[in-house]
């Protein structure tokens, strides 16, 4: 066959298998009705991880909008795309306020219908407290950056490789977990549900760093690099607190009620007083844990009894041992 031939035929058979190829989707495309309803069988027989014939419930893709929004608020000019100077402040802040309590506003008065569905409760006013809750929290917006110019103020001064406060809010994850703390913290001291802990969990997502809205944390906080930190919802943290990365601030156990369910509403988590360090690794549980003030807990230490103030705790150094290496880069 000559070169002709094979020419002329190479487009048939590319045709043939086109249509053959054709057929198996328009087969694979058919058996599409039975999956559709196979997964909504489950959505039936499996319902308490499906969200249907019920109020619409807060979206993550809004408190990702909303977080964004308080965060320009705490940090003014350093974030968007619109330069600042004192006379347009006022405007740009107002602007940014009016948007986030609209917005807010919804959310909260959703997170109220989930949680009145969830608890078979009657839901009245949602949207009432929706926009009362969202204006409280905007009146607590000046005590949040007051609050976040220490954190600031304490990672510079923690950390010698800091060249300035524009670098911290910039590029420090540490410090943008704390803030998204403060805000959600304020919306779950205002009772709002579901929220703070959407809030905190994006923050988490985008940093390594799990901080429990509900955990009470005080002035001058500092995450040093900050990937693993783990802070549960009862922990208790003074002033002047310094946490490396992977510090684990957790529960020691879980205790139960007669039918076998966790019993929930306790402290469970240490508390932390003022002015201590507690360096990467560490891992400190128990509700009834208490750091003492001015404590040094150094790496990789495992705590479930209190520490007197002004103790120092570390672990011995391990034996290492040394030996010439094999040849040819062997494990040996």
């Amino acid at each position: 066959m000559d070169s002709d031939t094979l020419t002329c035929a190479r487009p048939d058979a590319e045709e043939e298998a086109c249509h053959t190829e054709q057929e198996h989707q328009k087969e694979h495309r058919s058996r599409l009705p039975e999956a559709v309803e196979r997964l909504v069988e489950s959505c039936r027989t499996v319902p308490h991880i499906a969200h249907v014939d019920t109020a619409l419930i807060p979206s993550k893709e809004e408190v990702t909008d909303l977080v964004r929004l308080a965060i320009r608020l705490v940090f003014p000019g350093f974030f968007g795309h619109q330069e600042l100077d004192w006379n347009s402040l006022p405007y740009r802040v107002g602007e940014g306020a009016a948007e986030l309590f609209d917005r807010l506003s919804l959310q909260i008065a959703r997170s109220i219908r989930h949680e009145c569905r969830r608890t078979e409760s009657l839901c009245t006013h949602c949207l009432d407290t929706g926009q009362k809750q969202a204006i409280d929290f905007l009146y607590r917006l000046p005590k949040v950056r007051e609050l976040v110019s220490g954190d600031v103020v304490a990672a510079y001064r923690g950390d010698p490789a800091a060249k300035s406060y524009d670098e911290i809010v910039f590029c420090y994850p540490g410090l943008y977990a704390i803030a998204v703390y403060r805000l959600a913290h304020e919306l779950w001291d205002l009772g709002v549900p579901l929220l703070p802990r959407m809030m905190t969990e994006l923050a988490h997502s985008e940093t390594g760093i799990d901080i429990h809205p509900g955990a009470r944390i005080g002035r001058e906080f500092f995450i040093d690099h900050g990937t693993g930190v783990v802070i549960g919802e009862t922990t208790d943290i003074g002033d002047r607190v310094t946490l490396y990365q992977g510090v684990t601030l957790g529960a020691l156990s879980f205790p139960r009620d007669e039918r076998g369910d966790l019993v929930r509403g306790r402290k469970r988590h240490p508390t932390i007083e003022d002015d201590v360090i507690i360096y990467s690794g560490a891992t400190i549980l128990g509700g009834d844990t208490v750091i003492g003030r001015g404590c040094v807990i150094g790496g990789n230490v495992w705590l479930t009894e209190s520490v007197p103030p002004g103790t120092k705790v570390t672990m011995k150094a391990p034996e290492l041992v040394y030996r010439p290496a094999p040849p040819n880069g062997g494990a040996g």
